[in-house]
């Protein structure tokens, strides 16, 4: 009796935690509204710079019209400039309050190349652990502070483009307008692959996913 009894204390502590668990708050509501603003703003940044982009080409392709947005270079500029100050205001906001409530020091720190390997192999292996999505693992905090750190770089080069003599020094650090331009290039392709890859895992796990629209 004694060890069925001992049984269903621990089933109940279990389903306890469970329960507080799934009642915790993983992703406040100042993250989620923001979160979702980026991506909105950052769409439209991209389908717009790539109608921009084959006013012009760095190199021997262009994107199909199908994905691009704008119709033309004057359309397509102004709903990138449109989409820019919504993504600067938006991601102000973020790196403030991001730093302001501690929470890149406690999700995105520290980030060691041990940990980064052996969490690389367990995503590889398909044993990384996603049971707590309170906290990031070593691959995800790589990733997540990556992208902030682009995220500047593509603001800043696109700043340098946008206004090459007013902000002569600004263009000058990126080595002049056009190498500019290929580091704002750059910078999208690394945005559109995280974006891929964070789509596709949000599909693998998806109480991230839940988390990210309802909080839980």
């Amino acid at each position: 009796m004694s060890s069925i009894a001992a049984s269903e204390e621990q089933a109940s502590a279990k389903e306890t935690a469970k329960a507080a668990t799934s009642a915790k708050v993983i992703q406040p509501a100042w993250v989620r509204a923001l979160h979702w603003t980026n991506a909105f703003a950052m769409v439209l940044m991209i389908m717009s710079g790539w109608k921009i982009y084959n006013a012009s080409p760095l190199f021997d392709f262009t994107f199909s019209d199908s994905i691009t947005l704008g119709g033309w270079l004057g359309g397509a500029l102004l709903w990138h400039f449109a989409a820019m100050w919504l993504l600067m205001v938006n991601g102000l906001i973020y790196l403030a309050l991001g730093l302001a409530t501690g929470r890149f020091r406690k999700k995105l720190l520290p980030i060691t190349p041990e940990g980064v390997l052996a969490d690389t192999k367990a995503a590889l292996t398909g044993k990384l652990s996603h049971e707590d999505l309170t906290k990031y693992n070593y691959v995800q905090k790589l990733l997540y502070a990556g992208i902030i750190v682009v995220g500047i770089l593509i603001v800043l080069s696109g700043l340098a483009i946008w206004k090459p003599v007013q902000l002569q020094y600004l263009t000058a650090m990126f080595g002049g307008y056009e190498a500019a331009r290929y580091v704002h290039f750059f910078c999208m392709a690394a945005i559109v692959a995280f974006m891929v890859v964070h789509v596709v895992l949000a599909l693998l796990v998806p109480k991230s996913l839940r988390a990210m629209i309802i909080g839980r």
